[in-house]
């Protein structure tokens, strides 16, 4: 499936042909994922694709319940770093 809209490096997929895989490495792959999402494409929308592509059918598998978490999820939020991050904790 390289070069998929939803999951252009095929990392979702690989992920759900590794044998014995951990929700740990899978939290690992989902944000290598959101990385290399293509500009353009919704993440929600992705998720969404690949919640019914790959979690409906191996409901089971440590993959299928990091995707639905970042569906229930949405966009996590942005992180305050810097300066901003310390501002008003002082």
């Amino acid at each position: 499936m390289k070069g998929d809209r939803y999951d252009p490096k095929a990392l979702i997929a690989e992920a759900y042909r590794i044998e014995g895989i951990s929700t740990a490495e899978c939290r690992s792959i989902f944000m290598d994922w959101a990385l290399s999402l293509p500009e353009g494409v919704a993440t929600q929308e992705a998720v969404a694709k690949l919640v019914s592509r790959h979690a409906e059918p191996l409901p089971d598998h440590p993959m299928s319940a990091v995707l639905r978490e970042g569906l229930a999820q949405g966009r996590p939020a942005a992180r305050r770093g810097g300066w901003r991050g310390r501002r008003g904790r002082e």
